[in-house]
């Protein structure tokens, strides 16, 4: 039992870096500029989240399986394949919490007062520097609260992880796969055992993202 939950943190929190990575920046563009293309740019990220779990996964399987050019530059490089691999399992974390990083952050960008940056840059500021000092400081709340849904989405993924990553026990059995295994095998006690594992953690992850989004009290105050 310890080691699908095992695996499924480790792949959760490496699919979480890379979606950060590539999420956080992404929703600033999407927050602060108006461009030819936008608009697609956000269908596709957020697509994940509406599309059947068997279709993204299919998707995956083409872009990146053994006889597509990337899987192949893949296995060239590294000399292992993505598919049925844990690199696999980290590709679908990384496709679940992305556009619960992408939503959440640009919101929190978007949440920024434009008169403080204005302020900022009449007063000398550059663009990096209004960026980090203030805009990045003031939405941390709402990036980190998009960070942790994220989190949650990535640990309890299922189909895509099946469909990229198979269920091979000991090598990318993840604990939501090994739920469905201990399930056909007849072993409830284990399968409800990883499944009050994971409701604890989600239910964790949501009180978690409540104290982050809900206001002080100081700022209640002032409302």
């Amino acid at each position: 039992m310890a080691g699908p939950l095992w695996l499924s943190l480790q792949v959760s929190l490496l699919g979480l870096l890379l979606a950060m990575l590539v999420g956080i920046p992404l929703a600033l563009t999407l927050a602060l500029g108006r461009w030819r293309g936008r608009d697609l740019l956000e269908v596709l990220i957020t697509a994940p989240l509406v599309l059947p779990p068997t279709v993204l996964g299919y998707y995956v399987l083409v872009t990146v399986g053994r006889n597509s050019p990337l899987g192949k530059w893949w296995e060239y490089i590294t000399g292992s394949p993505i598919v049925f691999t844990p690199t696999g399992c980290v590709i679908a974390t990384f496709l679940a919490a992305l556009p619960f990083i992408v939503k959440g952050s640009r919101a929190a960008f978007e949440g920024v007062d434009p008169g403080l940056l204005q302020a900022a840059a009449s007063l000398g500021a550059g663009p990096w520097r209004r960026m980090v000092t203030i805009l990045l400081p003031l939405a941390r709340r709402g990036i980190a609260g998009g960070c942790i849904l994220g989190f949650a989405k990535a640990l309890g993924d299922f189909g895509v992880t099946l469909m990229v990553a198979g269920n091979i026990p000991g090598h990318t059995q993840t604990a939501s796969l090994a739920i469905y295994d201990h399930l056909l095998a007849g072993r409830d006690g284990t399968a409800a055992a990883l499944a009050l594992i994971l409701s604890a953690i989600a239910l964790v992850i949501l009180w978690l993202v409540n104290h982050l989004v809900r206001p002080h009290a100081a700022q209640r105050d002032v409302l």
